[in-house]
């Protein structure tokens, strides 16, 4: 194990790109090791949540906005995403605050490649049309020389999940292929091993398709997804034999960076009965991220603060995660990484992602030990308690693998947390229980270049931001009539129903 002094903190974050490892629970490399001495009262919710203040978290959100506008250089916007400026800049800030907490924790960090993908220039051509939904899927190749290839479409069989849907005459060709079964990445590359040029993958209803191929192969080919609307005239011309010469064309970059994630955790406490909560610290590349999701990594940041007033029984354990919006990459990495017994020491993993929607709703993650892990039930019961006491509304949302609870849930660790709400549409009825506007996203200004302080409701943000100090304080106290961990094991039943990685579709 590597010790730090506390000067060099910063300089350990600053410098992680250029460096990898193999992390254990918290990552053995850069980990800054103290002993924690004083007496402090237990911590107590009531107490914590009084210590969170409105005027606290928009300090926080100006730095970090601050912050955003270092990437302008490069980016000729505030941002940031994993690669900028913006991005390394967030990572300084959040270990220089950490660093001001003396020897309350321990603090690593957790360097690992990153698979980051942007597209330039896009066009799709299906006969006489230019289809209004063709959207490039995330993490895409491009066409060959990043020119425009024209070719005809080929109707690939079944859904193209195997080999043999493909027919001979599909190399040379697009290949046109439904949505369905395997993964969006698996149907690029198979298309891509029968010698397609390019592959549309339409839906098998009526709305756009929006999706990702996750990790590069070298037989993915440029990918679009298209809408069920779209396709269905396509589909039927197709199956009456008619030709549908068609354009594909997509000029994009896939890279891999180095980035890191930040984990700290209570000297004090249990280590084996550990209490773990998680934000991300990364933007996308159109804007500068501060409610997606500066809100939750400022969230954890002063909850983190104000808990070092207290000592604990379990121990807590705070992480900000880099990569999501590229496809929880870094969580992703985190848990993959975990041996079996530092697993099963996760009592349990919160997530807190967009706290401060301007049209916000107060959302609690729908789920249920039926389909998750043991304790995620009663981790949503919480949350619904706490908001009846304040005399809140509140409303579930599918827990459907859209944030860094996923890795979690996929490897057996109870998980769940709160939301207030991205592009979904605010009903009638919401409006009624929240306020706000029906018939707008709950965040108008989700990954766009407004997504800056303006953007993030006051109320919304406070209000949760005492219910991640009240979840903290819970369980940091005691776990008392919460369900042990059982074995670790895969949630099979999450597995089916999962469509999301992410904010992408990945089937």
């Amino acid at each position: 194990m590597i010790g730090f002094s506390r000067l060099s903190l910063i300089a350990a974050v600053a410098t992680v790109s250029a460096q990898l490892q193999q992390p254990l629970f918290i990552p053995s490399e850069h980990v800054l090791e103290t002993e924690h001495t004083g007496s402090k009262p237990l911590v107590d919710t009531e107490s914590l949540q009084a210590r969170i203040t409105t005027e606290n978290l928009f300090k926080r959100a100006d730095a970090l906005y601050d912050i955003a506008k270092s990437s302008e250089e490069h980016f000729n916007h505030p941002t940031r995403v994993i690669g900028s400026e913006g991005h390394r800049k967030t990572l300084e800030y959040v270990a220089s605050e950490i660093e001001k907490l003396g020897d309350y924790y321990k603090f690593s960090t957790q360097p690992f490649p990153a698979v980051m993908g942007q597209v330039f220039q896009s066009r799709l051509v299906l006969g006489h049309s230019v289809p209004e939904s063709a959207y490039p899927m995330s993490l895409t190749p491009p066409t060959s020389g990043k020119e425009p290839v024209y070719a005809d479409l080929v109707l690939v069989g079944n859904v193209g999940c195997e080999a043999s849907d493909y027919p001979e005459d599909v190399s040379g060709k697009i290949a046109f292929i439904r949505r369905g079964t395997c993964s969006f990445g698996a149907k690029s590359e198979l298309a891509g091993a029968a010698g397609a040029v390019a592959a549309v993958i339409y839906n098998s209803e009526a709305g756009g398709l929006s999706g990702t191929l996750g990790t590069p192969s070298p037989n993915h080919v440029a990918t679009f997804g298209l809408s069920g609307k779209e396709a269905e005239p396509v589909v039927e011309k197709l199956k009456a034999g008619d030709v549908v010469d068609s354009i594909a064309f997509i000029d994009s970059v896939v890279n891999t960076i180095n980035t890191t994630n930040i984990i700290i955790q209570t000297v004090e406490g249990d280590p084996d009965n550990c209490v773990m909560v998680g934000g991300h610290s990364d933007s996308v590349s159109d804007g500068p991220g501060i409610n997606d999701d500066g809100s939750g990594s400022l969230t954890l940041l002063e909850v983190a603060t104000q808990l070092t007033h207290y000592s604990v029984k379990n121990c807590v354990r705070f992480a900000w995660w880099a990569g999501e919006e590229e496809g929880l990459l870094g969580s992703d990495y985190y848990v993959a990484t975990l041996p079996d017994e530092e697993n099963m020491k996760i009592r349990l993993f919160m997530d807190y992602d967009m706290m401060g929607s301007p049209n916000f709703a107060y959302q609690v993650y729908n789920a249920t030990n039926a389909v998750n892990p043991t304790g995620s039930e009663q981790l949503r019961d919480l949350y619904v308690d706490w908001y009846t006491s304040k005399g809140l509304n509140y409303t579930f949302i599918p827990f459907d693998g859209r944030s860094d609870y996923d890795a979690f849930i996929r490897n057996g660790i109870p998980g769940g947390g709160i939301a207030t709400g991205a592009e979904g549409i605010k009903t009638k009825e919401e409006e009624l229980m929240f306020g706000g506007k029906a018939g707008d996203w709950y965040d108008p200004c989700y990954h766009q270049l407004c997504d800056d302080i303006g953007n993030v409701n006051a109320t919304a943000w406070l209000v949760n931001t005492q219910l991640v100090a009240h979840s903290v304080a819970t369980f940091a106290a005691s776990f008392e009539g919460f369900p042990k961990r059982e074995a670790a094991k895969a949630a099979s039943v999450y597995e089916e129903e999962t469509l999301y990685h992410g904010r992408y579709l990945v089937r």
